[in-house]
C-alpha cells in the first residue's frame, strides 16, 4: 500500500525534516505516527498525498512510484486516497451535502451517483439529517464528520489523517476515532498523525514514532511513548 525507501527531506531554509526513514505500511493497516512537535511527523504525512515532495529517495502509493510524479498527474493520486485536516478545511458558503458533493463533482461523477454515494456517506458518519445545514451551524465534533464524509466519498483505500482530533474536546474525540475504527474494520487503510497521548494508548494499533526526522520506534500495538 505504502512504501518509503530512504527519504530525505530537507526545506529550502536548511531545516532537515526527514533523514533517510524507509518504511512500509501494507493493505487494511490502521497506524499512528507520533513524536514530539517539529520531529517530522507533519512532512512523513504531506509526502503520502504530495503536498511535499521527497528532497531523496523514493515513495510508492499502492504499488506507483510518485517521487518524480508529474505536477498534472498528482490530481488523479490524491483520487484515491482521503485526506482529513485538524482544521476541517470545509468551505463555509456550502452545505454539508454540497460539501461533500464537490469532491465527486471534480471528477465529473454523474449527477444521479453523487447523490446516492453523498447520503450513504452521511448516513455513514451520522450526519444524513443535517444534509442543508451550513458549517457554521454545526458543532466541531459534526464538522470533523463531513470532513470525514467528504475524505471517503470517493472510495479510497487509504485515509490520511493529520491530528484529525486536535480541535475537538475529548469525548468528541472519542466519537471520532470510534468513526476511524469503523471504517478500518471495513477495510481501508489509515495513517494518522497525532499528539493525544489518550487514544494512541487507549486504542493500540501499530505506532510508528519519529524523533529528529528519524523512526525511531515501530511497534504493533504500541504506546505513545513521549511527552507533548
Amino acid at each position: 500500500m505504502i512504501e518509503m525507501q530512504d527519504v530525505w527531506k530537507t526545506y529550502p531554509n536548511g531545516v532537515h525534516a526527514l533523514n533517510g526513514i524507509s518504511v512500509q505500511i501494507n493493505k487494511s493497516e490502521f497506524v499512528y505516527v507520533v513524536g514530539p512537535s517539529g520531529a517530522g511527523k507533519s512532512t512523513f504525512i504531506k509526502l503520502m498525498y504530495r503536498e511535499e515532495k521527497p528532497t531523496k529517495g523514493e515513495i510508492f502509493i499502492n504499488g506507483t512510484n510518485v517521487t518524480h510524479l508529474k505536477n498534472r498527474h498528482t490530481p488523479k493520486l490524491r483520487r484515491s486516497l482521503g485526506v482529513v485536516f485538524q482544521d476541517f478545511k470545509l468551505l463555509p458558503t456550502l452545505t454539508v451535502y454540497e460539501n461533500v458533493a464537490f469532491a465527486m463533482e471534480v471528477i465529473e461523477r454523474p449527477r444521479k451517483e453523487i447523490k446516492k454515494r453523498v447520503m450513504e456517506v452521511l448516513d455513514l458518519v451520522k450526519l444524513k439529517h443535517k444534509a442543508r445545514f451550513k458549517p457554521v451551524e454545526l458543532s466541531g465534533g459534526e464538522q470533523q464528520r463531513v470532513a470525514v464524509a467528504r475524505a471517503l466519498v470517493n472510495n479510497p483505500g487509504l485515509l490520511i489523517a493529520d491530528e484529525p482530533t486536535g480541535n475537538l474536546d475529548p469525548d468528541t474525540s472519542w466519537d471520532i476515532m470510534k468513526l476511524f475504527e469503523d471504517i478500518n474494520y471495513s477495510g481501508t487503510t489509515i495513517v494518522m498523525a497525532t499528539h493525544n497521548r489518550d487514544i494512541v494508548n487507549g486504542m493500540k494499533k501499530r505506532v510508528i514514532a519519529i524523533e529528529g526526522g528519524l523512526i525511531v520506534r515501530d511497534q504493533l500495538r504500541g504506546d505513545y511513548g513521549y511527552e507533548n
